[in-house]
């Protein structure tokens, strides 16, 4: 099988090559990014450059002729909980979901009917529940969203990478931490400050054994802003960061996206069903 390294740019296109794609196969990938403070360490823009760096390393697993097409990147979207740091840019919740709305209309108009959301900013988690169940409802696409750090992140040799953060990092290092700083490492480390590179102490360590049910990660989820965490910040062991380990997590991370984008090729449009009698298909 031939491998290529770079996809087939939607903005490549001419309006007339749509009638010749395949509309059950063809997917549409939209990266989406954010520009927003990462702590004194990191650029702002690291959401952004993850996704792209995550599909980037997804391309060579990927055959010469997958019908797949990358959209635009979003570089910025929804980081209301950042606007306190200078050099955050946020939409607001409704300008978000309209953008993601548009977008989706689009891709619809052209006659695709397959949409994966590429995502690598954790704000955008709950955003992108609501924004893809009304695309498929508003224009019957099948959609989906991945957030590419919960992608498997597993060697070749199916050793699990996430396990080599400790307990209290997986658990509390949760913006700009030993994580995201690993990989910018090794994606753009001339963008990371290394004298900067400290362990950023989550508040939230400090909450947790005075309220153990609210801070157990289940039970309720605390709407917090990036302050309410770290005034630098960041909360994480960013000074554990190692570029070699960040290296394997993207090569991880790009294998396991493109097994997730061959099976989205591969999905049959029969996953969505009519509306049942009397019902409406539309929302």
């Amino acid at each position: 099988m031939s491998h290529r390294p770079h996809l087939r740019r939607w903005a490549d296109l001419a309006w007339t090559d749509f009638a010749a794609l395949d509309a059950a196969r063809t997917l549409a990938v939209l990266p989406l990014g954010a520009t927003e403070q990462h702590g004194p360490h990191l650029p702002l823009g690291v959401d952004t450059l993850l996704a792209e760096g995550v599909l980037a390393a997804a391309a060579p697993h990927l055959p010469h002729d997958a019908p797949l097409l990358v959209l635009p990147t979003l570089a910025v979207g929804l980081s209301t909980e950042h606007t306190a740091y200078p050099g955050t840019l946020s939409l607001q919740p409704e300008t978000a979901l309209a953008l993601l709305a548009d977008v989706a209309a689009g891709v619809a108009r052209a006659g695709v009917r397959k949409l994966l959301i590429l995502n690598g900013h954790g704000g955008h988690v709950g955003l992108l529940d609501v924004a893809t169940r009304t695309m498929r409802m508003r224009h019957g696409l099948l959609v989906w969203s991945v957030h590419w750090w919960q992608l498997p992140l597993t060697d070749t040799d199916g050793h699990d990478l996430e396990g080599d953060l400790g307990v209290p990092e997986r658990r509390w290092g949760v913006h700009a931490g030993q994580l995201e700083t690993a990989v910018m490492l090794a994606l753009a480390p001339h963008l990371v400050r290394h004298a900067a590179l400290q362990t950023f102490v989550s508040r939230r360590t400090e909450h947790a054994p005075r309220q153990p049910t609210l801070h157990d990660g289940r039970s309720a989820k605390w709407a917090w802003a990036m302050h309410d965490l770290h005034p630098l910040g960041a909360a994480g062991d960013a000074a554990a960061a190692d570029a070699r380990w960040g290296q394997r997590v993207v090569a991880a991370a790009g294998r396991a996206l493109a097994r997730v984008l061959l099976e989205a090729i591969e999905a049959p449009l029969t996953m969505l069903a009519a509306a049942p009698p009397g019902g409406s298909a539309q929302a």
